[in-house]
């Protein structure tokens, strides 16, 4: 079963939920936003997945930089191109551990996902 956490290096919440995996001997593969920006193929599957709400950050930076009307605008393929440009708007971490999607970090959470 593959387990991938996607985020930045350098951002706390993922760093947590690094060592929390790391800490409980869970394999899995990271992929930095940064060095690695996700194509919009996979952004449309993640929408889908869990849902634009669930995906993008509202609290972030990037997000209240955004254009008022972006920030309002529902159309699907427009926030593709947005998140495809800054794909620092996706919630941190996002994991994808067998065939499920999950934003941010939560212990419990994550015990909950890998049985712990």
């Amino acid at each position: 079963m593959s387990t991938v956490v996607f985020g930045i290096k350098n951002c706390d919440t993922v760093k947590k939920a690094r060592r929390w995996l790391d800490s409980h001997d869970i394999n899995y593969d990271f992929c930095d936003f940064r060095e690695q920006q996700p194509t919009p193929t996979t952004i449309r599957n993640w929408i889908d997945g869990i849902g634009l709400d669930s995906l993008v950050n509202r609290r972030s930076t990037t997000y209240r930089q955004l254009p008022i009307e972006q920030q309002k605008n529902t159309d699907i393929e427009s926030w593709v191109a947005v998140i495809e440009q800054q794909p620092t708007l996706i919630k941190r971490p996002l994991l994808e551990h067998a065939g499920q999607l999950h934003c941010g970090f939560k212990e419990q959470q994550y015990k909950e996902i890998f049985n712990v």
